[in-house]
């Protein structure tokens, strides 16, 4: 790694360089599932599922730009293989299996929720091990988007009718017949 003047060690940007490649090697992970799913997913909530999955693997794509040009911007070289991507990542892949549209919903919240997992450890780690605010302040803006993401995958399997004043309908009981 070339010696660079931005009040970082060299060891202190090689950690956060290592914890960089693990989320981008994770978000490469993300990316291809969803984008999976994305052609994949059948069913009446198909047309939902796909644009909302769209929208989705546009904005993986957007941070995985950033995440590569944040390990080049303190000097490392970002992790560009799909052999890499899986020695480092946390994600791991379903291979071979096409779930229904609701497992592959519930498949994509847990791999964000696992992400975000990582992302709140990383934000701590740059800030406080390595002294790199900056990554963490630009961490934790990729935690918010993660946590949104799950956020709208988690609503459509909930999927819980609410009252107007936005509390949980009573339940109805049925009276047995006969009583």
């Amino acid at each position: 790694m070339r010696a660079i003047n931005i009040g970082l060690t060299q060891e202190q940007r090689e950690g956060v360089i290592n914890l960089l490649n693990q989320d981008l090697a994770d978000a490469y992970l993300l990316l291809v599932k969803t984008k999976k799913y994305h052609w994949d997913v059948v069913g009446p909530q198909f047309r939902s599922l796909h644009q909302l999955w769209e929208e989705h693997y546009e904005k993986l794509t957007e941070n995985i730009d950033a995440l590569a040009e944040r390990v080049r911007a303190l000097g490392g070289y970002p992790v560009g293989t799909m052999e890499g991507f899986l020695k480092i990542a946390t994600l791991k892949e379903h291979g071979g299996n096409v779930p229904t549209a609701t497992g592959m919903v519930a498949n994509l919240v847990q791999d964000h929720e696992q992400v975000i997992r990582n992302l709140r450890d990383h934000v701590d780690r740059s800030g406080e091990q390595f002294h790199d605010q900056g990554t963490a302040d630009f961490l934790t803006g990729l935690m918010e988007e993660h946590e949104e993401m799950a956020w709208m995958l988690r609503s459509f399997i909930e999927g819980q009718a609410l009252e107007g004043d936005g509390t949980q309908p009573a339940t109805e009981t049925k009276t047995p017949v006969g009583v």
